[in-house]
């Protein structure tokens, strides 16, 4: 009897000891090492230095084991950039900018943070109106993806214009255009890849890099998402403009065919059931395709 329970648990050892060491050789083999380098809107970023290598090699081993939020960002990639990348194109912003996104929130329009910043790009209500975003209990242009965009491009552009660096933009999307200026003056530096910040936002370019990596070559980290199961751009049967109330949005739906829920996902700045407009602002109103 004791020799079966012995031979029993030797074997659910050696079992788990295999296991482990599969698990280990898989890990190891889909986790992908530091570049030399990377070219991140046009500028070539190198890892040479200690401090740099470590600090990219870090965010490289979180996004191989941020399985749940790397999965849906690959998913929802499609879907979201069709609608981004253009805008970049026309205001001058490069590409790579793109990533900020997948940071700011992991390319979830609805996206909203414990401190209340909310859409693609994370505006705070202050931010979002300082660039010209509507932010009310009816109208909240944050998730508006072509107007939020806009106004991260304007935000990006004007940081640019400061700095002459994408990648201290980027530490001062997440830090703050005055923070990080302040930072620059009393550190004596120009490039925020020099500073000593917070850890958030010295983490932020890193991520940012590493999420550029990710989404160049997927199957390093150990993901792959074939291009049938991404989520495609569903376009509109047709937008409606209104000038004037909508009293409800139930009954404005339900006029154009669709159902409030169906409309309110295709309109997601739209915050509330009715749509007073007391200054009469026309607003572009998306019904979408249904059959789709």
């Amino acid at each position: 009897m004791w020799k079966m329970i012995f031979q029993l648990t030797f074997d659910m050892k050696g079992l788990l000891i295999l296991i482990s060491g599969l698990l280990a050789i898989v890990s190891a083999s889909a986790q992908p090492s530091v570049p030399d380098y990377v070219v991140f809107a046009g500028d070539t970023i190198r890892f040479d230095r200690s401090d740099m290598y470590e600090r990219m090699d870090r965010e490289l081993i979180a996004f191989t084991y941020m399985h749940t939020n790397s999965t849906l960002m690959l998913k929802r990639s499609d879907r979201i950039f069709a609608q981004v990348l253009p805008i970049l194109k026309e205001e001058g912003v490069p590409e790579d900018l793109k990533y900020l996104m997948t940071i700011e929130s992991n390319l979830d329009p609805k996206a909203v943070s414990s401190a209340g910043a909310a859409g693609l790009w994370q505006f705070m209500k202050g931010t979002g109106r300082s660039y010209g975003l509507e932010v009310g209990t009816e109208v909240d242009e944050r998730y508006n993806i072509e107007k939020a965009t806009r106004a991260a491009c304007a935000y990006l552009k004007e940081a640019y214009a400061k700095y002459g660096d994408w990648m201290t933009v980027a530490a001062s999307y997440n830090g703050g255009q005055n923070g990080i200026s302040n930072r620059l003056e009393k550190q004596r530096q120009k490039k925020a890849f020099d500073l000593w910040l917070v850890e958030e936002t010295s983490r932020y370019m890193f991520r940012i890099l590493a999420a550029k990596i990710m989404f160049e070559n997927p199957v390093a980290f150990g993901f792959y998402v074939s291009p049938g199961d991404k989520y495609k751009i569903r376009p509109p049967l047709k937008t409606v403009e209104v000038s004037g109330p909508v009293n409800s949005l139930v009954d404005f739906a339900e006029e154009n065919g669709v159902s409030y829920a169906q409309l309110k996902e295709a309109n997601l700045w739209l915050r509330s059931d009715k749509l007073t407009n007391k200054e009469g602002k026309t607003y572009q109103i998306v019904i979408p395709d249904v059959s789709l």
